[in-house]
């Protein structure tokens, strides 16, 4: 590819929801599972909600080794669950009728709860997080301009949020929709600069929109943490492999954009309400439905719209070793379908939430013996 980049390093942040074996439901045994973690030398993250917990993954240059990072944490952090009683799904919303969400017991997250009222306690939602590797954050803005189109197809693809409150949603993603309602979240402008992206971020502080950097929920970010750029537009995938495939896709897509930087050529200006026309299409059909294309208003099949993204990937696939895993894990998705599928497939043929658990509660630790 012109305007050669190297191959970034890659890392992945999972968040996951803890249930009652016997419900289903939510279950806040957060801070209890995270000590028991820690004990057995893993780092888990605690989330807004007490019901929810996070893994981070090294940094990784091979999506190989990164899948198989992914796998031994998913076991073993279903293991310390296990030893307080609950479960872990790899599931975006609760399946499950939830008696509500208590927040984690920290200063911010309770001054968060204190500012934002009801969307705090409402919100239990699982995503998953991809940092690649930029230079600095000039970069790192530049280049969110250049993933912000395929945002929706990421979405689509990883879509895992089928059922909430015991029903059918009628989207493959409802924590898209729920996650939208936070004034930080979504897909982000595009940004000149990065002195125009400190601007709008310094103006959401001024106002009181967020309480600080780290509230930030737009899809793409330069990461306040590592020297990475954050792609957080995902539900928290069904198993593993499609972590790791996300991953694949997300750095390709990073790949070119530094690769058009480089040669100069600008990232297309999608409009924002053109962006959030098409995020409503993934979140609506997910991965077996139709799509909006937001650089030219083409309507096409989900899947027809991730074969040109790796169509158009492809020579930073080739450059980081990535495409054979990508067309692999891509068919087996297709055939098996993503966690919505198999949430709303389970849940026509059983007609029973508790099944659905069982099926989600599986994929999670798909591929992890």
């Amino acid at each position: 590819m012109g305007g050669q980049v190297e191959v970034p390093t890659v890392g992945v942040e999972e968040e996951f929801l803890l249930t009652d074996p016997a419900t289903g439901a939510p279950a806040p045994k957060n801070t209890e599972v995270a000590e028991t973690a820690k004990r057995a030398g893993i780092d888990l993250q605690l989330e807004l909600t007490s019901c929810q917990v996070e893994t981070s993954s090294s940094v990784h240059s091979d999506i190989g080794e990164l899948l198989g990072e992914l796998r031994t944490a998913r076991r073993r952090v279903a293991e310390c669950a296990a030893d307080h009683g609950v479960r872990l799904l790899a599931v975006a919303v609760p399946p499950t009728v939830p008696e509500g969400y208590p927040v984690t017991d920290t200063p911010r997250y309770q001054r968060i709860a204190h500012t934002f009222g009801m969307l705090a306690h409402e919100q239990g939602l699982c995503g998953c997080h991809v940092h690649v590797e930029v230079p600095d954050r000039e970069t790192a803005v530049a280049v969110s301009n250049h993933v912000r189109p395929w945002l929706p197809m990421l979405l689509a693809l990883t879509a895992n949020s089928a059922i909430y409150r015991g029903s059918e949603t009628g989207y493959a993603s409802w924590r898209s929709i729920l996650w939208r309602r936070w004034p930080s979240a979504g897909p982000p402008p595009h940004f000149s600069s990065v002195e125009d992206y400190d601007r709008i971020v310094a103006m959401m502080r001024a106002s009181g929109n967020i309480l600080d950097n780290k509230m930030v929920y737009w899809d793409v970010r330069p990461s306040e943490t590592f020297p990475t750029v954050e792609i957080r537009v995902s539900d928290v995938p069904a198993t593993a492999e499609e972590s790791a495939l996300l991953a694949a896709l997300i750095r390709g897509i990073v790949m070119m954009g530094r690769a058009r930087i480089a040669r100069g050529e600008p990232a297309p200006p999608v409009p924002g309400e053109i962006l959030r026309a098409a995020y409503w299409n993934s979140a609506h059909s997910g991965l077996d439905g139709d799509g909006l294309d937001p650089v030219d208003g083409r309507v096409l099949p989900h899947r027809m719209l991730l074969a040109e993204l790796v169509a158009g990937i492809e020579p930073a696939l080739r450059a980081s070793g990535d495409l054979p895993f990508v067309l692999a894990a891509i068919d087996a998705v297709s055939a098996r379908g993503n966690g919505a599928r198999r949430q709303v497939e389970t849940m026509r043929a059983r007609r029973a939430v508790a099944d659905v658990v069982e099926e989600l509660a599986g994929a999670t630790l798909e591929g992890c013996d």
